[in-house]
């Protein structure tokens, strides 16, 4: 159930972006509120795992994966739409494949991303990159930093329409609170990425097992016909 709830996040993702290509301004309540249906899955599949029990090594690797897909997926789009720049998304980018490429290191001791056991080795980065509330706010600022790009690709679609758009994204109040979520979880991005490459140095410098020697493998006794064991009597 929490993989379906992963994929339905996924699939719900692609409707949104060609929503806003289609039709920014006229669909932009309905796609700001599939995004947030799309992040509130970010925790839902979580939850779901936890009271079913049905936590698996896979779930978790989905689940990063999932969330992987769609902050690419729209800072790309917001990129592509001239509503960030495009270093936001290359930088994204560069950073969550670094991470998962550490963090995979660490599966193969069993180690989890988020959790208790997960591979971080202090307190404070154990906070910034586990801690419940890090993760709550890295959470909630991309929430409302993705809502807030979605809504202002409507807004700088049909500026000079009369509209709910119009008069929310007018005040300066409101753009800076969106502004302020968007290089949020940027900064977040970042600050929540370098424990990870610190805490994973420690497993780079680990050297690479030997190969156990193989035992040469004697070829199988070929049988003695009776009539060759007659002979040899």
């Amino acid at each position: 159930m929490a993989n379906l709830i992963t994929v339905g996040r996924l699939l719900l993702l692609f409707i949104v972006v060609g929503m806003i290509y289609r039709n920014p301004d006229g669909l932009a309540l309905l796609s700001i509120v599939l995004i947030g249906v799309v992040f509130a899955g970010d925790g839902l599949d979580g939850y779901v795992a936890r009271r079913r029990g049905s936590t698996s090594p896979f779930g978790a690797v989905f689940d990063i994966a999932g969330d992987r897909i769609v902050e690419t997926v729209l800072w790309i789009i917001f990129a592509d739409l001239d509503l960030i720049p495009i270093w936001v998304p290359l930088l994204v980018v560069t950073r969550g494949s670094i991470v998962d490429a550490l963090r995979s290191l660490s599966y193969a001791e069993g180690m989890t991303a988020f959790g208790e056991k997960n591979m971080m080795r202090s307190a404070l980065n154990r906070w910034l990159t586990a801690g419940r509330f890090m993760r709550g706010l890295y959470g909630y600022a991309k929430a409302v930093g993705f809502v807030f790009l979605t809504g202002l690709a409507g807004y700088e679609a049909d500026r000079a329409a009369v509209s709910w758009l119009t008069s929310l994204y007018s005040q300066e109040w409101f753009r800076a609170l969106g502004w302020v979520s968007v290089w949020g979880s940027v900064a977040l991005t970042i600050i929540r990425g370098v424990p990870v490459i610190i805490d994973a140095l420690p497993y780079l410098a680990r050297p690479v097992p030997p190969r156990p020697a193989e035992t040469p493998v004697a070829p199988p006794a070929r049988p003695v016909s009776s009539r060759n064991a007659g002979r040899r009597g």
